[in-house]
């Protein structure tokens, strides 16, 4: 199936980071992944006791910092500015890497380019010319979560469907997403395929299955 048509707005990237945050329960230890996820860290509240990890050595990551606020020495993987949390613990690369290759961490939200209803993920290469010279932590984190989220846009700039029957683009992960957040739904990967869990507000099924290539189900 082929599909190129213009996507309807459904939620922000802030809102659908929000969207994440609710579903994150009390307890887990989570990492977030570079780009829209974590923008997630903004929308857990100080009351709600989760862990953010990132990988480049951070327990207990917290809010983005307000502008002129920032420390210099306190970045995430991506090199974006962050605060901590009270409790948080800075370690080093190789502690951070065993604690994901442990299967320490309950979750690991991932941003994305694909997610084929088997669960496979593809979030590193597209082919293109501009594509990142390695995969870096991602292959990690997708094999040693013990629960993947996919947080991303439901389709790309020009139209065409990340939610797929079978990922074109270079493999992150083999069957390890459980969940996808986009601007127009939420959806569950199941062993029979996608599951649509829910809308974004003014969007209707209809729109979602149009934008998706594959099939949706409901229950």
């Amino acid at each position: 199936m082929s599909i190129t048509m213009k996507k309807p707005a459904g939620r922000s990237r802030d809102a659908m980071a929000a969207r994440v945050a609710d579903d994150i329960p009390e307890g887990w230890v989570v990492n977030l992944g570079i780009g829209i996820p974590t923008l997630v860290a903004n929308h857990v509240p100080t009351t709600r006791e989760v862990i953010f990890h990132s990988e480049n050595g951070v327990l207990g990551v917290g809010p983005a910092p307000a502008e002129g606020t920032e420390d210099p020495w306190l970045i995430n993987a991506g090199k974006a500015y962050i605060t901590l949390r009270d409790g948080a613990s800075i370690v080093h690369q190789a502690d951070s890497f065993a604690l994901i290759r442990g299967g320490h961490l309950d979750l690991c939200v991932l941003g994305g380019y694909q997610v084929a209803e088997n669960g496979d993920l593809a979030n590193w290469a597209t082919g293109e010319n501009d594509a990142a010279p390695a995969v870096g932590g991602a292959m990690d984190l997708g094999a040693g979560a013990k629960r993947v989220w996919v947080l991303m846009e439901h389709v790309t700039k020009d139209g065409k469907p990340r939610i797929v029957s079978r990922c074109s683009y270079p493999l992150t992960a083999l069957g390890s997403v459980t969940r996808i957040y986009t601007n127009l739904a939420v959806i569950d990967v199941e062993p029979d395929g996608f599951f649509l869990r829910e809308t974004a507000p003014g969007v209707d099924f209809e729109t979602v299955q149009s934008l998706t290539d594959a099939v949706l189900h409901r229950r």
